[in-house]
């Protein structure tokens, strides 16, 4: 099996009756996936494990180019494919309408979206330029806000918001620099929305995985020490895959998280726990 690449959610389940028994079941549930991709990232354990629980989705890419990479993974799930680049003005309000004309509504939506510059995570934090501290904040957390904001006008009836973080939002890892603080801002806007749009019946919920040898994850000094310390060091002496992570989501978005909202979930086999 290649690296990164994980069986479907149908064979290491036992397929959508399994699902159905277990209470997963989200046939008639339509919403947004952000961040595909390749065939690595978390957008892709979601959109597999939430496929083969019945979902439909809209699946987004950053560029055009990027989408001749990934438009097979897409035509895999018969699902739409998009360009959704928060750094352009208009393109999160696009996808919305677009849903809007769709569906009329969506139920969740998935954020998983995360960039820093190269200078912001080359030299530590104290060496972190302000206007690079500033696009890893913007295109890493505020961007979620911004997706809230646009998403809430199509969650009449409510509907399940839900970011990816990290451990080293909470404590200090090594070589995560800015991230870092970009993903303890993230746990706390999660906290914040999910007070704000909680009357409405939309649940605010952050995700965080263990280390994943992802694109993203490409870019941090010594990740490959990170991925062996959460291995050796968790209770589960595992790693994590992005299915696992998709696990998490499709509980996250269904009927049975009902009461469940502002809280950060740990996809890690335990490594959070051990000081």
């Amino acid at each position: 099996m290649q690296s990164g690449v994980y069986p479907s959610a149908a064979i290491r389940h036992g397929g959508r009756n399994d699902m159905i028994s277990n209470g997963l079941a989200l046939a008639g549930k339509k919403g947004l996936i952000i961040g595909l991709a390749d065939a690595r990232s978390i957008a892709w354990g979601c959109a597999q494990v939430l496929h083969e629980c019945g979902a439909e989705f809209v699946l987004t890419c950053v560029s055009e180019k990027a989408r001749v990479a990934v438009q097979p993974l897409a035509d895999s799930l018969g699902a739409e494919l998009v360009v959704l680049d928060f750094r352009q003005e208009g393109d999160l309000e696009k996808v919305m309408a677009d849903l809007a004309v769709r569906w009329g509504a969506v139920d969740f939506v998935i954020h998983s979206a995360a960039y820093a510059p190269h200078d912001a995570l080359a030299n530590g934090l104290i060496e972190c330029p302000a206007d690079s501290f500033a696009q890893a904040m913007d295109l890493s957390c505020h961007s979620f806000v911004r997706t809230a904001r646009a998403a809430r006008s199509l969650m009449s009836e409510g509907g399940s918001l839900l970011a990816m973080s990290y451990l080293g939002g909470e404590r200090v890892i090594d070589g995560y620099a800015v991230m870092g603080c970009v993903k303890a801002a993230l746990e706390s806007v999660v906290r914040v929305l999910a007070s704000e749009l909680g009357g409405q019946g939309i649940r605010v919920n952050a995700v965080s995985p263990g280390p994943i040898v992802t694109r993203a994850a490409g870019g941090l000094q010594h990740f490959d020490a990170m991925v062996a310390y959460a291995h050796d060091r968790s209770p589960l002496k595992r790693d994590v895959g992005i299915e696992d992570v998709g696990w998490m989501a499709a509980f996250l978005v269904s009927e049975r998280a009902a009461a469940v909202t502002g809280d950060t979930h740990y996809v890690d086999a335990g490594v959070n726990i051990m000081g």
